[in-house]
Parts: structure tokens; C-alpha cells; sequence
């Protein structure tokens, strides 16, 4: 199933942009732009080279985990902060600069993927492919462009918003945030009209319209706009054939990849061709746990550990808190599980990112309406696969609080909890109430924009 769309993407990836500057975006190819864009073969290798992108180290391969999870109150670095685990802690403590090499690989990386839409979306217009594969590689170029477009925005704030192919000698302009969200919902909405429900078995890892409608309900919720968001999501819930797995624990491992709960994923495969991720050696505390070395990096925080109850069900296949080393003893660190696989081969796995996956939805709808019978019912229908009693208007703390926590246990170690925090204004706030090395003065809402794009473009104006 996924080896059949990896031959394509594979093919494909010769035109992902090694640029060393933010300048140069438009993608590389081997062979002449002007005898390439032309057939539908052409653009159905263009369209997987965008998909093989969020493969990249800067995007779901690293750079992702590390703004969206570790700044966050979620994970940290643990002890290590040499070598590449500086880069790492410097983020989860809010010390880094703008010369940090994640936040300025998550820009670059980002951006390849962006520039490669929109050669797509430009040169598509005027062929003779057929009107069909025609809309739907539009669709996934603009619900490619918008999934890197979000998590840029969410970052960084005030970005370049690139929608045609860049001119040499072009200058480029910040927007703020807010005109980045207003340009994705409009490019969002003609995505999910022109993607597929669904794929052939050999196509399967595309965008369809469950993906695209799931990240405008995420764009309107982050602006606020919640009857909007809950529009999108009854939309999703009532067509687009979804459904909750009966067991957490089926969400995660190789053999459950592309189940029905899930909606995106960025599809990795092993076997030595460049296509595997490194999720497992990044997370495994111990070499003892997978092949090669385990780093333990993304390190679950007592905190998190902590907030699940002995009942949750999904506290095992989420996260671990002790290991047995090679020597045989028992070492007390906690763990990321969601990611555990057998490589052959270090950094080599077929584990894929959940992007996108349906108990989202679920969490998001409950957001969009506000606390109300409808509302508790949506969470506990995500709580019930978890073993637990059902919340209420009369359970502890305020609806928003529950909600946030239910996010924060359901979707751990998915990239989501500091786009949540951000959402929800919650940055400085989850700090005071833990025992953590960041001081809640010392949290910024946004990264800094990477030094070598200051660099290259003087009229750009750093985040504080």
C-alpha cells in the first residue's frame, strides 16, 4: 500500500529546492522547467516531490516535534545539551537565538515545500491534462502549501506569504499572522472541494477533503471564528467516514498505519532509499529498545506523566516511564512509545507522523460549540475509549480547562499542544504551575525569525 505511492514520491523528490537562500523559491530540477510541467505524469512526480518534503528534518522529520512539542510543558531535553541536543534544549527552555539551526531548518524546509505548490499551481493552469487529476493535484499543492503556511504562521508570526513562484529580484514583504489564516481558508475551501473522500489502496497517504476541511476547522478555531469551525467539523463527522478506533493502542505501530481514524499522515519507508524516519532512535531512551542508539530525546515531563490517572488507557502505548538497560538494570526515564518500531537500520524506520486524526476533530467540535451537553458528550467519547468516567458541568475546573487537558492527554507527542497553548493564550500560564527550568517571564509566544533570512532581506523586522 504505502510502496506503490513511495515509488512516485521517491521519483519525485528530485525537485524538492536545496537552496541556501530563502530567495531562491522555486524548486530544482534535473531537468528543464520549460520541457518538464507538462504532462500528467510530469505533475503527478512534482505534487510527491511536495510530499516527500514534509519528510524533511525541518518539518515532520525534527524540526516539528522540537518547536511544537518541546517548547511546550509537554517533553524536554533531559541532561544532554551537547552537540544536537543543544539545538533541542535551547528551544525547550527558551534560550535560543535566532542562529538556532531548528528554527531556521523548520523555515527552509517549510518554504521548499511552499515553493515547489506553487510551480504546481502556476504551471497546471495552462495544460491539457485531464480536468480531473488537473483539480485534484491542485488540491493537494494548496493543501500542502497550507499545512506548512500554518505551522510557519503559528511559529513565527510575521512570514512572507509567497502564493506564485518567486521572481528573481522579487521583494518580499511580512504579513502578519492573521493574513496568512485569511489566505488559508480560501485556499483551504477550494482544496476540499477538489480533493477525493478517499484513494485507491495504492494512492493511499494523499490529501483528501477529511484533510483539508480538518485543517480550516484548525485555521478558523485559531482565529476565533467558531461557528465557522463548527460548520467544517459537522461536515467531517456526518461525510467523510471517519471513526474512532475501539483501541487506543491500534492507533500506533507499522501493521496500524492509515487506519479509519486516521486523516493525514506524512508516510515514511524504510529500506536504505532515504525515506525512513527517525522517530524511534530520537525517542528510545536505550539501545537495548530498538537498533542502533536511543537518544531519549522528546522526553515526556513528570508533569505530563503525572496529569494521566492510573485508569487512562493510554498512558502505555503513549509513553513509558522505566527501561531495562543493555547491562540488565532497570533505569527509571520516561519515554516516548508512540513511535516505537524494529529498523533494520538506524534512522531507518516505516513509522509515519499522525498528522491528522479524527479524536481531534472530535476535541476541536467540542471546542467550537462551548461547554454544553453536546460538548461534554464529544469528550467523553474520547475519554470513554480510555477507560475513564465521563466530565460534566459539575466535574472540577472550567470547561475550557478539561478540554485543554483532554487535548493535552488524547494528542500528546502529535505536535499539537503548543499551537493549543497559543489558541488559548495559555503560553506563560502552564509554567507557573510546574516545577520546570523556564521562568514564565522568559516565554515568548513566537520564534525568532532565522538570522539568515534577516540577513538576506533587511526590510524584515525580528520577532521580540
Amino acid at each position: 500500500m504505502k510502496k506503490s505511492f513511495y515509488i512516485y514520491i521517491l521519483l519525485g523528490s528530485i525537485l524538492i529546492s536545496c537552496s541556501g537562500d530563502f530567495t531562491d523559491l522555486a524548486p530544482i530540477s534535473n531537468r528543464n522547467e520549460a520541457e518538464f510541467y507538462n504532462t500528467s505524469d510530469d505533475f503527478i512526480s512534482a505534487i510527491n516531490a511536495s510530499y516527500a518534503g514534509l519528510q524533511a528534518n525541518g518539518v515532520y522529520g525534527r524540526s516539528y516535534w522540537v518547536m511544537f512539542e518541546m517548547r511546550s510543558e509537554n517533553t524536554d531535553q533531559g541532561p544532554d545539551a551537547t552537540g544536537l541536543a543543544r539545538q533541542f534544549a535551547e528551544i525547550n527552555t527558551f534560550t535560543e537565538n535566532p542562529l538556532n539551526e531548528q528554527i531556521t531548518a523548520a523555515w527552509i524546509a517549510s518554504y521548499d515545500v511552499i515553493a515547489n505548490s506553487n510551480i504546481i499551481l502556476d504551471r497546471i493552469e495552462s495544460t491539457q491534462i485531464e480536468s480531473s487529476l488537473k483539480e485534484r493535484i491542485k488540491g493537494e499543492a494548496l493543501f500542502l502549501r497550507s499545512l506548512m503556511y500554518y505551522h510557519l504562521a503559528i511559529a513565527y508570526g510575521n512570514i512572507p506569504l509567497q502564493i506564485t513562484p518567486y521572481k528573481q529580484g522579487e521583494e518580499l514583504m511580512q504579513v502578519n499572522a492573521n493574513e496568512v489564516y485569511n489566505q488559508l481558508i480560501i485556499d483551504l475551501k477550494t482544496a476540499e472541494e477538489a480533493l477525493p473522500v478517499s484513494y485507491p489502496e495504492s494512492e493511499t497517504g494523499r490529501a483528501t477533503k477529511g484533510a483539508a476541511a480538518t485543517l480550516l476547522a484548525k485555521v478558523y478555531l485559531t482565529i476565533n471564528q467558531k461557528p465557522e469551525a463548527e460548520t467544517v467539523l459537522r461536515r467531517i463527522i456526518n461525510n467523510y467516514n471517519y471513526r474512532l478506533l475501539d483501541n487506543y493502542e491500534d492507533l500506533w505501530g507499522v501493521e496500524n498505519e492509515n487506519n479509519d481514524e486516521s486523516i493525514f499522515e506524512v508516510q515514511f519507508l524504510s529500506g536504505g532509499i532515504g525515506q525512513g524516519s527517525s522517530f524511534t532512535n530520537d525517542f528510545s531512551p536505550s539501545a537495548f529498545l530498538q537498533t542502533g542508539s536511543g537518544f531519549g530525546r522528546n522526553r515526556p515531563t513528570d508533569g505530563l506523566v503525572n496529569s494521566f490517572s492510573t485508569e487512562d488507557l493510554r498512558v502505555e502505548p503513549s509513553l513509558g516511564t522505566s527501561y531495562i538497560n543493555p547491562e540488565g538494570e532497570a533505569v527509571l526515564a520516561n519515554y516516548v512509545k508512540k513511535y516505537e518500531s524494529d529498523p533494520q537500520t538506524e534512522y531507518d524506520s516505516d513509522i509515519n507522523f499522525i498528522v491528522f486524526r479524527y479524536a481531534d476533530v472530535l476535541l476541536m467540535l467540542a471546542e467550537a460549540i462551548g461547554e454544553s451537553p453536546e460538548a461534554y458528550e464529544l469528550i467523553n467519547e474520547v475519554r470513554d475509549r480510555a477507560g475513564l468516567e465521563g466530565l460534566d458541568e459539575n466535574s472540577p475546573g472550567t470547561f475550557e480547562g478539561k478540554l485543554l487537558q483532554e487535548r493535552q492527554l488524547e494528542l500528546a507527542f502529535e505536535n499539537h499542544r503548543w499551537p493549543d497553548l497559543r489558541r488559548f493564550g495559555l503560553e506563560q500560564e502552564v509554567f507557573t504551575t510546574t516545577e520546570d527550568v523556564v521562568d514564565p517571564s522568559d516565554v515568548r509566544e513566537l520564534f525568532y525569525i532565522p538570522q539568515r533570512e534577516l540577513d538576506i532581506n533587511p526590510n524584515f523586522t525580528q520577532n521580540n
